[in-house]
């Protein structure tokens, strides 16, 4: 290995991030020009590896999103915290294998040391095991198939064993807001996206309790019972404790979707928001929106070790299998080789520790609010949710073209890059307020941009 590679791949890392506090957000894109820099015929022979990274920096540049920067609010994503971000070079120069501990015994081990750490932050049951997976989707695929393995088993059925042909009949429920991740879950699983019952929501789209119940009465059995920390749209949280009250009754298992909003439970000022959240079954979030961990950075939590572990694991006659007093990563997740994810996330919580994780949850909430007042001030913009978190949703006038028109100034000028939803039948902007970076500063200088943009477009108070 030629040292000078990676200290000059070090230093186009640190050029491009030193460049975040003023690049272009999300600068239009020449995309014939960008395959054309990119592309071609793969060469015959070797290229040394200095001029191909050299080569992929320049000619990827134009194509870059400055999504970690301190002004991105299209999705709620984070920007990688220093330590995670250093974790994860060290990930990769490591090339640890994290599926087994003969592989990795300090992967191992860390994944360990973070699953007891979030137990702790997010007060859930002792004995909850934690599985680390690509992201939100494959972690909400992983609660599912071990509520499946439960629901089933306790009906006399092995589905691991037996599949699904002949199974008895298992009940699933969402609230009408359900994530879209939920739906393409239970299409893996077998289970159906169409064949769900669906419960009310209210104007905030949380799921209304009463439904639910009358929904688990009339379906008389037990049921996969999805519900929501955190709305993508509005931030909102479904009411866990009522819910979770109504799933013990009915004898089936609940989940909890907190792909960003699970973080609330570490802030002793929005714990109030995941009221109920230890009477679920299972818990996903994804550590690369809130907490800025690189990505590759999903988490699956799981009351029941002995269903995650049934539902997951896998085994082959090469395998160099413990005794179950280490751990064996690829018990917990739908994959064996893979990325030494864990160092990331350990040095996320080790580097913020408790109060950090809280100021981050705190802040990125606060600039919300912040941003909501500054919009709601102008004649003419409505913003059209309770921000309880980092989630606005923002509306123009009374006319989706109007709405749409502002995006789309925004996007071009390049000062910040936010998005579009419809929410409840009306176009609205959709501003997420995730990154370390983004300082009040940052959230004026852009409500700015935005009330520029918005009498550019046609708004009239």
């Amino acid at each position: 290995m030629d040292d000078r590679l990676l200290e000059r791949t070090a230093g186009l890392a640190a050029d491009f991030l030193g460049s975040l506090a003023e690049r272009p957000v999300g600068q239009p894109v020449d995309l014939p020009a960008l395959r054309g820099a990119l592309g071609g015929r793969l060469p015959d022979e070797p290229l040394p590896p200095l001029e191909v990274i050299e080569a992929l920096a320049r000619d990827a540049d134009a194509g870059l999103v400055a999504s970690a920067g301190p002004r991105y609010f299209g999705f709620v994503v984070g920007g990688g915290l220093p330590a995670a971000l250093a974790a994860d070079w060290l990930a990769s120069a490591w090339d640890q294998n994290a599926a087994l501990y003969a592989l990795s015994p300090a992967a191992a081990v860390v994944e360990e040391v973070v699953e007891g750490w979030l137990l702790d932050l997010f007060d859930l049951p002792a004995g909850t095991s934690a599985g680390l997976s690509t992201g939100a989707t494959m972690a909400n695929f992983t609660a599912l198939a071990a509520a499946r393995h439960r629901l089933l088993a306790d009906a006399g059925w092995d589905a691991e064993r037996q599949g699904l042909f002949g199974a008895p009949d298992l009940p699933i429920v969402v609230g009408d807001e359900a994530h879209v991740t939920i739906f393409v879950s239970l299409q893996m699983l077998g289970l159906g996206r169409d064949r769900v019952h669906r419960v009310a929501t209210d104007e905030q789209g949380r799921m209304r309790p009463d439904d639910l119940a009358a929904t688990l009465a009339r379906i008389g059995r037990p049921a996969i019972v999805s519900a929501q920390a955190g709305n993508v749209n509005t931030g909102a949280f479904d009411p866990l404790l009522e819910i979770g009250q109504a799933v013990r009754e009915n004898g089936g298992w609940l989940h909890v979707d907190g792909a960003f909003g699970l973080w609330a439970a570490a802030s002793p000022v929005r714990r109030h928001l995941v009221e109920g959240l230890a009477l679920a079954d299972s818990w996903t979030t994804d550590a690369h929106k809130w907490l800025n961990v690189p990505y590759d950075s999903g988490i699956v939590l799981v009351r029941d070790r002995a269903a995650h572990r049934a539902a997951m694991t896998l085994g082959a006659a090469y395998y160099v299998e413990t005794a179950g007093v280490e751990r064996d990563a690829y018990n917990y997740v739908a994959e064996s080789s893979r990325r030494a994810r864990g160092f990331a996330l350990y040095a996320a919580l080790r580097s913020l520790g408790r109060r950090g994780i809280a100021d981050l949850v705190d802040r990125g909430s606060d600039l919300a609010r912040r941003m909501a007042s500054s919009l709601a001030r102008e004649p003419g913009v409505t913003v059209l949710n309770d921000v309880v978190i980092n989630q606005v949703l923002v509306r123009f006038g009374d006319d989706d073209d109007l709405t749409r028109a502002v995006i789309e100034r925004v996007q071009a000028d390049g000062t910040l890059w936010l998005g579009g939803t419809i929410w409840q039948g009306l176009g609205a902007m959709r501003i997420s307020v995730s990154g370390w970076r983004t300082t009040e500063a940052d959230v004026d200088r852009c409500a700015d941009v935005i009330v520029r943009c918005a009498r550019e477009a046609g708004l009239r108070g």
